[in-house]
């Protein structure tokens, strides 16, 4: 892993140096996403990587044996989680995490200004960071395009979760700032344990391994960005709230997913979220990405 060279992600920040990491945030971001198609909800950088993709598909060397137990379980489990295999349980988890995204980015699209009527820094990078959330699914649904999965439907949650998503980035900064952050992190933990599973479930499929984790990476590096995006909005008193906070969401959250229980560690992806330093990400990862100044050692 090499040396240490991050703080703790809750490490203290002043409002200047807070200010700072939000202007240099936005030069990164407009460099790393390139032209904003607001539209389309896309980043012309990002469009083309995922074209890159889809241009040179891989496939499974073997198709999954009942894919009917995929589309059966994937917006709900109707069957008993431990009744299926552990690739079709990564697969449906994937779906119903990225799914909380999808409702959770519609929501806030319609409530953060759009670029025209953005005056502030912090504006502009709510509105490309939601158009990279929106790229995120579109990367998500070629993870399981490339799996012999291509009647994915993206469906709304239940509509008292679907009112929660929406009323949720209505809310003044000091209530939902927080909150956020905790769930950008808990985006990057999770991201990194599944990449660790993509070694065990596809041991067996080089070729599909190797493109998931690839699209993962994507994902992975605007996630880690965001991390540090979303803890530059937070004060003090904040910091110590948000830390508090990653244990209850986290079980909150992953407790909606049954496949999460059976596929991973909780307890260890929530005392990952409670140590997050930016020290276990990989290096090819932080070097694509971008880390809060008051991080770094």
């Amino acid at each position: 892993m090499g040396s240490v060279k991050y703080r703790s992600v809750f490490s203290p920040a002043t409002r200047q140096e807070r200010k700072e990491n939000f202007d240099d945030y936005w030069q990164f971001s407009q460099h790393h996403g390139g032209e904003l198609f607001e539209q389309d909800r896309d980043l012309a950088r990002k469009r083309a990587r995922l074209e890159h993709f889809q241009d040179n598909p891989v496939k499974l060397r073997k198709p999954l044996a009942d894919p009917d137990a995929f589309y059966r379980n994937y917006v709900d489990m109707r069957d008993d989680p431990w009744s299926l295999d552990r690739r079709t349980l990564m697969l449906t988890g994937i779906y119903k995490f990225a799914r909380h995204e999808w409702v959770g980015i519609k929501g806030a699209w319609d409530v953060v200004p759009d670029m025209a009527n953005s005056h502030t820094v912090e504006d502009k990078i709510s509105r490309v960071h939601l158009a990279e959330e929106f790229c995120h699914v579109r990367l998500f649904d070629e993870m399981l395009r490339t799996c012999g999965l291509d009647r994915v439907e993206w469906v709304p949650l239940s509509p008292f979760k679907e009112r929660v998503y929406e009323l949720f980035p209505k809310l003044p900064g000091f209530l939902m700032d927080t909150p956020a952050f905790v769930t950008e992190l808990m985006g990057v933990t999770f991201y990194c344990h599944l990449n660790r599973l993509f070694d065990d479930v596809l041991a067996d499929e080089p070729e599909v391994r190797d493109r998931l984790k690839d699209l993962l990476d994507e994902i992975t590096i605007d996630e880690i960005a965001h991390v540090g995006q979303r803890r530059n909005f937070i004060g003090p008193i904040g910091v110590k709230i948000s830390k508090r906070l990653v244990r209850p969401f986290y079980t909150m959250f992953f407790r909606d997913i049954p496949e999460i229980g059976r596929l991973f560690d909780v307890s260890q992806m929530i005392k990952d979220g409670e140590s997050f330093d930016y020290n276990g990400i990989s290096a090819h990862l932080i070097e694509r990405s971008w880390v809060p100044s008051y991080c770094k050692l």
